[in-house]
């Protein structure tokens, strides 16, 4: 059974900063594109960003780019998102994902494409 489980949200201020993780066992981990979504109470999901299974090539969503950074460490099957500058309205869950397939495009963007998602962390950044 594929698992992969989120860490790191917690609340705090605007501005501040937060890194979350993913883990997953190996054969879950690789050679798989993994991505962050996000999900606010009454909203539809959002893509965050996404990273290749080498680490090369990263996909943002326009909301955080700029401010959030995807990373992986494929030798400890974990995947991390570094949250800078943090905003009221990136309050939300967050979840990372497995793509179901090999491609590395904008396709990423759009959650139908992945296969499996972990339970999720909660992000509070409160003003």
């Amino acid at each position: 059974q594929v698992q992969l489980v989120e860490s790191g949200g917690g609340t705090v201020q605007a501005g501040t900063s937060l890194r979350l993780s993913c883990t997953a066992p190996p054969r879950t981990f690789n050679p798989y594109v993994l991505s962050w979504f996000r999900q606010a109470p009454g909203k539809d999901r959002e893509f965050v960003a996404a990273i290749s299974w080498r680490g090369d090539q990263t996909i943002y969503g326009d909301s955080i780019r700029g401010r959030f950074t995807i990373s992986r460490d494929n030798s400890k099957n974990t995947m991390y998102l570094e949250m800078n500058s943090l905003r009221p309205e990136d309050t939300a869950m967050y979840l990372c994902a497995r793509a179901s397939g090999a491609w590395f495009d904008s396709s990423l963007t759009t959650p139908v494409n992945y296969d499996y998602w972990g339970q999720g962390t909660q992000v509070t950044v409160s003003s």
